[in-house]
């Protein structure tokens, strides 16, 4: 509906009330505590309002309440330990206000609780050890918020959990192998925090989990090869932390795997050609590592692929024609590598292809006149490698080109003048002259 005001104190006067429901309008002001006195209440929604203020500590009085919807608002202040009080309550959602202050630990006396949603406030302190004891919780919502500390080991006790999501935080310390426990988890999302030690191998033991997000912390040590075992996984995101040691080949069984990001690790060795089985994989990000080896032929496989990012690693020798067969490929970025020989002309199949970046290599040869077939093309960087020969006539027909930059090479003859227009280029560099454009004169009969 379409509500406005305030919420009148003389709802709580209505001693039979069994359900409030006032969510999804525009009210305002604060929740009125006389709330507090219906002790027949088993639902209050006031989710998605406008409303500002603290939470009443009287809403600890509600000894009946099963659900507490107060998400979507405005609220301030703390979370009243009073609330450990609501034996009954299976639902407590405050995401999305302004709520300030430490976690209580009281809320640990839920026993009931199957849903915690406090994401996306100010939450400071750390995440209470009593949540361990939450034994039907199947989802806790803890993420952007500011929580300090470790991640309790008390919480391998939730054996129904199903969701656990405590990114943008500030979490510190090791990722505590009693997760590894949790054998109903699809959710682990532990992202942006400050997360140290060596990923758990036990996090291996995690059938059902989809999805695993551990980037952006400062985590070290290897990849776990047991990794391999989550046959659910469909999201497995590291990059951005310190990771040393090979990429496992188990990660090649992984065969719901969608993404896959370890990019910005010290990662070394070879890519294990395993991954070409990953037959559902759509992004795969290795870049910024250490690993040196070839590019396996068998990413030719990868069907489904739109992302592959290989960039500034120490790859070598020469890029796979099998490469062409990717016909969903949109980004294809190799730059700031050792890869040598001629480009595929393979490559001119790919007819998704958005971004072709190879620049920083030392490919020889000349340039494919077909790439000039890559009609959804944007951004073509060929610069600082070793190709010689003249710049094919066909690249003009890439009408959706932006940046185009074949600097750094040996070219040779004049530049197509078709390319003269394209907003971002380096041609001025190259030294040659623009093609004179072709002129049809009308021939006359005498």
């Amino acid at each position: 509906n379409q509500l406005t005001g305030s919420i009148p104190a003389q709802l709580g006067n209505l001693s039979n009330l069994q359900r409030l429901v006032l969510n999804n309008n525009q009210l305002t002001g604060s929740i009125p505590s006389g709330l507090g006195n219906l002790s027949l209440l088993t639902e209050l929604w006031l989710n998605h309002n406008q409303l500002t203020g603290s939470i009443p500590s009287a809403l600890g009085n509600l000894s009946a309440l099963q659900q507490l919807y107060l998400s979507n608002n405005g609220l301030t202040g703390t979370i009243p330990a009073a609330l450990g009080n609501l034996t009954n309550l299976t639902r407590l959602e405050f995401q999305i206000n302004q709520l300030m202050g430490t976690i209580p630990s009281a809320l640990g006396n839920l026993s009931l609780l199957t849903e915690l949603w406090l994401n996306n406030n100010q939450l400071t302190g750390p995440i209470p050890p009593t949540f361990g004891n939450l034994s039907q919780l199947h989802t806790l919502y803890l993420f952007a918020n500011q929580l300090t500390g470790s991640i309790p080991t008390e919480l391998g006790n939730l054996s129904n959990l199903q969701g656990l999501v405590l990114y943008d935080n500030q979490l510190t310390g090791s990722i505590p192998a009693q997760l590894g426990n949790l054998s109903n988890l699809q959710h682990l999302v532990l992202y942006d925090n400050q997360l140290t030690g060596s990923i758990p191998t036990e996090l291996g033991n995690l059938s059902l989990l989809t999805e695993l997000w551990l980037n952006n912390n400062q985590l070290r040590g290897p990849i776990p090869p047991t990794f391999g075992n989550l046959s659910q996984l469909h999201t497995l995101y590291l990059s951005v932390n310190q990771l040393t040691g090979s990429i496992p080949s188990e990660l090649g069984n992984l065969s719901n795997l969608q993404k896959l990001s370890v990019d910005n690790n010290q990662l070394r060795g070879s890519i294990p050609v395993e991954l070409g089985r990953l037959s559902n994989l759509q992004r795969l990000d290795l870049a910024a590592n250490q690993l040196r080896g070839p590019i396996p032929p068998t990413f030719g496989n990868l069907s489904q692929l739109h992302t592959l990012y290989l960039f500034a690693n120490q790859l070598r020798g020469s890029i796979p024609a099998q490469l062409g067969n990717l016909s969903n490929l949109q980004h294809l970025v190799l730059y700031d590598n050792q890869l040598m020989g001629s480009i595929p002309t393979e490559l001119g199949n790919l007819s998704k292809l958005q971004h072709l970046v190879l620049y920083d290599n030392q490919l020889t040869g000349s340039i494919p006149t077909e790439l000039g077939r890559l009609s959804n093309l944007q951004t073509l960087r060929l610069n600082h490698n070793q190709l010689t020969d003249s710049i094919p006539t066909e690249l003009g027909n890439l009408r959706n080109l932006t940046e185009l930059k074949l600097a750094g090479n040996q070219l040779s003859g004049c530049i197509p003048s078709a390319l003269r227009d394209i907003s971002h280029n380096d041609l001025s560099r190259l030294g040659l002259l623009f093609c004179a454009r072709t002129l049809y004169l009308p021939i006359i009969h005498r």
